[in-house]
């Protein structure tokens, strides 16, 4: 059983636009790492919707004051 949802996939302006954020951070994030799990196949990267709700997910703060 596979672990990808059957939800269609985003590209990365999509999925930026869906975490609301700009395309060059999601760019940057995968290059230095630290953003959401993503697909590759050939030069097409594409983002899993239900990936992208557990990483905003994880980042979910209610205060500053609060350790990351």
């Amino acid at each position: 059983m596979s672990n990808i949802s059957p939800r269609p996939k985003l590209r990365t302006e999509q999925a930026a636009n869906y975490a609301g954020m700009g395309t060059s951070t999601f760019e940057k994030l995968r290059l230095k790492g630290g953003g959401p799990v993503y697909i590759k196949v050939g030069n097409i990267v594409v983002y899993d919707p239900d990936d992208l709700d557990r990483w905003l997910a994880a980042h979910r703060r209610q205060s500053t004051s609060v350790a990351a």
